[in-house]
């Protein structure tokens, strides 16, 4: 089958097209042709060396997938629409005409959801529903302040808390005030602007970590929680805890049942995903590079067939 390989870690030209043996789905799993891959942060960070462990070479890089279930197993039948983020953080092949997928890490696609917004949704929606609802225990009428809210998990994570009845806050650069203000946000500010913010929110979502996290715990009421989605370092909790407020850390893993979710409030019209730009998925390398430079609004997918 057609796919885009790297035989080493590197720049985005290690990404080349080529072919590969086609998948055998294991027990519990099913073959899904594949329609469309979504290009994530972490596809252009694991090429990078910097993302996850690759095992092997050669390999086939992508978690995100939309396409028509071939070889069926489990709920799934013949000809059924799916979409899931597979097999996180192992390797998952998506960037292929076919892809062996876990029965439990897919959803159906709902009617009227074209693949290329399907395949952008997976693993920014796990991930901002596992910060704002796992982490965050979300409620109606609780304040959330999302960071980057016209990134990819950020342009999700607003549509969600807003579904769930809390006040959304999003940053956002000037460009994308309006974009974001028409994603539900009830606030648009400029990350510069943080510091005027204090003691406001119940939720935070921080995409950023580092510098930004000690920073956000000011903008917490007390019991007020930060997510962030770059990792735990040492002292974090203990610095939480003295301000009385708390610190969560997403790790996303694949979940078919809140993915069904997902697509119940995608079949309402209450969350989307946007999708910049659609590539072949020959220009892969392209896409990763567009993606490196920054700025993009929403998620970029490769088109695969």
């Amino acid at each position: 089958m057609r796919a885009v390989v790297i035989d080493r870690l590197g720049p985005p030209g290690v990404l080349t097209p080529g072919t590969v043996a086609d998948p055998v789905p294991g027990d519990g799993e099913v073959l899904v042709r594949v329609a469309a891959a979504g290009v994530n942060a972490i596809d252009w960070a694991t090429r990078a060396g910097s993302g996850v462990a690759v095992p092997a070479f050669p390999a086939v890089l992508g978690w995100d997938v939309c396409g028509t279930v071939a070889a069926p197993a489990g709920p799934w039948r013949a000809g059924d629409q799916v979409f899931g983020m597979l097999r996180f953080p192992a390797l998952a092949g998506a960037y292929a005409e076919y892809v062996a997928a876990p029965a439990d890490q897919l959803a159906r696609v709902p009617d009227g959801v074209d693949a290329h917004t399907a395949a952008a949704m997976p693993m920014v929606a796990l991930t901002a529903w596992q910060s704002l609802v796992t982490h965050g225990g979300l409620t109606a009428g609780q304040r959330v302040l999302v960071l980057g809210a016209a990134g990819g998990v950020g342009h999700v994570a607003v549509q969600l808390a807003v579904a769930r009845g809390a006040e959304v806050t999003g940053t956002a650069s000037a460009a994308n005030h309006d974009f974001v203000a028409g994603l539900g946000a009830g606030r648009v500010v400029d990350h510069g602007g943080l510091d005027a913010l204090a003691g406001q929110f119940d939720i935070v979502v921080d995409p950023r970590g580092g510098a930004d996290f000690e920073r956000l715990l000011a903008v917490l009421r007390p019991g007020g929680i930060v997510v962030t989605l770059k990792g735990e370092a040492p002292g974090m909790r203990k610095l939480a805890l003295a301000r009385g407020v708390r610190a969560g850390f997403t790790y996303v893993q694949p979940d078919g049942a809140v993915l069904t979710e997902v697509a119940e409030l995608m079949a309402r019209g209450s969350v989307t995903a946007e999708v910049e730009r659609v590539l072949p998925l020959a220009d892969a390398a392209a896409a990763h590079e567009i993606g490196e430079r920054g700025h993009v609004r929403g998620k970029l997918v490769l088109g695969v067939s």
